[in-house]
């Protein structure tokens, strides 16, 4: 065995899975804060990223509802970081693979993206239930569980810390382009993680926390599938365990996927150089634009619904059935007519003339074509958050 040291690790060079050497990285313990060269310019940014996220958590106490935001803003999410990983779903899709009126939506990746959505949900409903322990191997494992169950990755061990080395690349392992730890180091590296995120040996700001706390899990690459997607669930998930953010409303995978070359670039610069500081000021703009994106998306939405609340109400003698179903669909932006009568508990026709009524407004669109089971979609509203999840 030949062992080769780097700032952030050393490269433990194998055969097994090869008739030529390779070198599996094996990443050291997280660096502590001190030892994070910080100057003005990387102080500023991290006060700005901080603001910012108090404004995006402010602008969540403005929403009627916060649900009705972070219901599809997870979604979207869910896309995105899906698309990264390779698949073609889009939030429209999603909406309607979700929609009980039609379960049979041919969409191949669209499960695989309700996994995720599923993930987050469990992950976040389990730091927040009173006495329960903070973010640990077991919940990342339950996650992974949940993420790949019955999509495509099923087959690669679910839940299961990876037993064989695998790699990021194309083809044989001879042509990686990174190769973690062995599956024998695996375990040891994450427990070094786990005490990191439990604030062991000292304390870390969250936004420098969640930095290298991805970092390092991009780099163990504990799975066999799924890492890139739980890397990034895990930047949510720690940013609301430490209450950094009220809901969740912080994602960075569009800043990911359309910075792509970047992000990798800055992975590897760290393992083989140490440049924490460029990933770092990689990593706070991302959250700086991405918060600032959110509260203008929040607002945006803010907007539509007042004006368009104003256009129904306008209506006065018509106007209390199409009021009605507009609140329905600031909760369900996709929704048939029978779904909307249950939900407000009216008749069907009284349902129908509203929703046909916002239809001439152009408030809703009819997104099936069918004479029967029509579905309706609130379409400004979820084309603001469709912004940026056209697949790669």
């Amino acid at each position: 065995m030949t062992i080769i040291q780097r700032k952030t690790g050393y490269y433990d060079v194998r055969t097994a899975h090869s008739d030529k050497p390779y070198n599996t990285f094996i990443p050291h313990p997280l660096p502590r804060v001190s030892d994070i060269k910080m100057d003005n310019a990387l102080w500023d940014l991290l006060d700005a990223a901080n603001r910012a996220l108090g404004r995006l958590d402010g602008v969540t106490a403005l929403l009627p509802d916060p649900y009705l935001f972070t219901y599809l803003y997870i979604r979207k999410e869910a896309v995105l970081s899906s698309q990264i990983e390779g698949t073609q779903t889009t939030l429209s899709q999603l909406l309607l693979f979700e929609t009980e009126d039609m379960p049979g939506v041919p969409l191949i990746d669209a499960k695989e993206v309700l996994n995720y959505v599923k993930a987050l949900q469990y992950g976040l409903t389990s730091i927040i239930t009173p006495g329960s322990p903070p973010i640990s191997l077991r919940l990342i494992k339950e996650m992974h569980h949940i993420l790949l169950a019955g999509g495509r990755g099923g087959d690669k061990y679910p839940g299961e810390f990876r037993l064989d080395q695998n790699w990021i690349g194309p083809g044989k392992i001879s042509e990686a382009s990174f190769i973690g730890p062995p599956p024998d180091k695996v375990v040891d590296c994450l427990s070094d993680l786990e005490k990191y995120l439990h604030d062991i040996p000292e304390r870390t700001p969250v936004l420098m926390k969640a930095a290298l706390a991805h970092v390092q899990f991009e780099t163990i690459h504990p799975f066999s599938d799924g890492n890139g997607r739980m890397g990034r669930l895990l930047i949510t998930l720690l940013l609301c365990a430490e209450r950094a953010l009220k809901e969740p409303m912080l994602y960075l995978s569009l800043y990911l996927k359309t910075n792509r070359g970047e992000y990798i670039e800055r992975l590897q610069r760290v393992r083989e150089q140490g440049d924490w500081e460029g990933w770092l000021r990689f990593f706070l703009q991302g959250v700086l634009e991405t918060a600032q994106q959110a509260v203008g998306a929040a607002q945006e939405i803010l907007r539509l619904f007042e004006a368009d609340r104003k256009r129904i109400a306008s209506l006065r003698q018509q106007a209390n059935a199409p009021l009605r179903v507009h609140e329905v669909l600031q909760k369900k932006p996709l929704i048939s007519i029978r779904t909307a009568a249950k939900d407000m508990r009216m008749s069907l026709p009284t349902v129908t003339k509203g929703m046909q009524l916002l239809e001439r407004l152009g408030i809703v669109a009819e997104v099936t074509g069918g004479q029967r089971n029509r579905l309706y979609m609130y379409k400004q509203y979820v084309d603001i958050l469709n912004e940026g999840t056209k697949p790669i």
